[in-house]
This record gives C-alpha cells, sequence and structure tokens, in this order.
C-alpha cells in the first residue's frame, strides 16, 4: 500500500493517541463544563466569534479523534451559545469532523479494502452506492448507531463526498436540536446542584419520532424497488 495513502491515517492515529495520553477525554465531561463554566461563559461574552470558532474547531477535532466527548460537546454547545446559534455551530462542527475522518478513511482505506474483500463486500458496496443518501440519512435521524462507525462505514463502501456530506449535515440536526436545547437549560441544573441525567433528554415519544423520520428517509428505495419489482 502507498505510504503517502497511510499518511494522513497514521497522522490521525498519531494524534488520537496523543489525545489519550494527555487526557484530554477528562475534559469532555459535565464536571468539566460545570467547574470551568464561568471561565467559558466569560470568554464567550468577550470573544463572540473567537468563541464560536474554537468551539466549531474543538469539535471537528473531538469527531475526527473519534473521542467520546461528542454529547457534551453539544450540550456545551447549547449551554454556552444558546439554541438558535449552539445548534448551527455543533453541526458545522460535527459535519466537518465527520467529513475530515471520512476523507482519511475512503483515502487510506477504502480501495484497498474493497480490493481484498472480495466479491461479497463488492456486491455490497454497490447497493449500499445505489441509495447511499437514503441509507446514511437514515443512519444519522436514528440514535441507535455509533457515530464513529457511522462516519467510516460509507467511507469504506465508496460513497461520495458530496452526498455524505448532505446526508451528514440534514441527518444530525434534529439529534443536535434536542441536545443544544437540553444543554441550554443547564446553567439552571447546575445552580441548584441537581444530577443531569443524559438518558433523560430522549424520551420514549421523541425516539419513536426520529425512527419515523428515519424511516421517512428510506420511503424512496421502497418506493424504487416496489417500481421495479412490478415492472
Amino acid at each position: 500500500m502507498n505510504f503517502k495513502r497511510l499518511a494522513p491515517l497514521l497522522a490521525l492515529a498519531a494524534l488520537i493517541a496523543a489525545a489519550y495520553i494527555f487526557g484530554l477525554e477528562k475534559y469532555l465531561t459535565l464536571d468539566a463544563l460545570r467547574d470551568n463554566r464561568a471561565t467559558l461563559s466569560a470568554f464567550v461574552q468577550s470573544h463572540g466569534v473567537a468563541a464560536a470558532l474554537g468551539y466549531v474547531i474543538a469539535y471537528a477535532s473531538v469527531v475526527a479523534l473519534s473521542l467520546p466527548g461528542a454529547t457534551i460537546m453539544t450540550l456545551a454547545g447549547g449551554f454556552l451559545f444558546g439554541v438558535p446559534v449552539g445548534a448551527p455551530l455543533t453541526v458545522v462542527g460535527a459535519t466537518l469532523g465527520a467529513t475530515i475522518l471520512f476523507i482519511i478513511a475512503r483515502s487510506a482505506l477504502g480501495d484497498a479494502l474493497r480490493e481484498r474483500a472480495g466479491p461479497f463486500l463488492a456486491r455490497m458496496a454497490d447497493g449500499f452506492r445505489k441509495d447511499a443518501f437514503s441509507y446514511l440519512l437514515f443512519l444519522r435521524l436514528v440514535p441507535a448507531f455509533p457515530f464513529w462507525a457511522v462516519n467510516l462505514a460509507p467511507a469504506l463502501l465508496g460513497m461520495r463526498l458530496a452526498p455524505y456530506v448532505t446526508a451528514t449535515a440534514l441527518g444530525i440536526i434534529p439529534g443536535t436540536t434536542v441536545y443544544t436545547a437540553f444543554g441550554a437549560s443547564l446553567g439552571q441544573v447546575f445552580d441548584a446542584g441537581g444530577e443531569v441525567r443524559l438518558q433523560e433528554v430522549f424520551s420514549p415519544t421523541l425516539i419513536v419520532a426520529l425512527i419515523g423520520l428515519g424511516l421517512l428517509s428510506l420511503l424512496p428505495i421502497a418506493l424504487r424497488r416496489l417500481r421495479a419489482a412490478r415492472q
């Protein structure tokens, strides 16, 4: 395999290792957000544009490095910027990080994996690419699949960049909005000394609604196959 093709993947692996060596994940917690709320809020008030840009870069880095902190980052976006600003910033940061990881995985592993995996993966990749946008939109909408896995799978199955970016951005909007709204209320929870339970963010009704949206995204595939079966 060409070293130049592997270089971005090796650099990413080195950054992931460095992040864990220096314990960066310990800053991606609700405790860290609560303990540093005054400093962070003051910085946002004094340097709004720089704070927004820094948040997007930090979010993209967390996603690209697959660190376990995207949910906390989304809550922080709502807490620091509010829903109207925090939600769009989060969508941009998450989409940017996912796209970076997608490009690295596709260029370093995608072609080589498909060449070595044989006809089964080739058929699977062909089937996925035909309806890649709808499949990815479903995976993004339904909060049951690990974000990092959904970032990688389309790259390994040969999805094109433009539909990947579009489906990612659209698919994460509902969940992002919910978490950002919850994050916007964290100040009251912190002041009251209450405990934050992330499982309370998604109610059964909301989960059913997101699943419904996910199934709706698969409707074009079902209709296309139904028409093909009738011909």
